[in-house]
């Protein structure tokens, strides 16, 4: 048995991803976040992603929109959609799960 909040912390402005579940079609990832202040951005080409934020407050930009996140809330981003980590608010940890689009297999 694991526990989601058993984690090293990153070092400040920094992200660990840990994959908790991997199989063909879906990977489960835990992310912590340790006071992002430099704008990191990510695209996904071949997999939809869905996160919920667990801990702590985020901002996210996807297509100009900025999404202010608090524990409990969730976001899908469809695969080839540009998005970017703002910042967050001291530790912040997620779970993000990836399904691969169909024809990516």
């Amino acid at each position: 048995m694991s526990n989601l909040f058993d984690y090293e912390l990153p070092e400040v402005d920094s992200e660990n991803f840990v994959t908790l579940l991997q199989n063909p079609n879906v990977e489960i990832k835990r992310i912590v976040s340790n006071t992002l202040k430099t704008p990191q951005e990510f695209l996904d080409k071949t997999k939809d992603e869905w996160v919920v934020l667990l801990k702590g407050c985020a901002k996210l930009e996807i297509n100009g929109i900025v999404h202010k996140l608090k524990a409990g809330d969730t976001l899908f981003i469809p695969a080839n959609t540009k998005h970017t980590l703002l910042k967050t608010k001291k530790v912040v940890v997620w779970l993000a799960v990836y399904i691969k689009k169909e024809g990516n297999r």
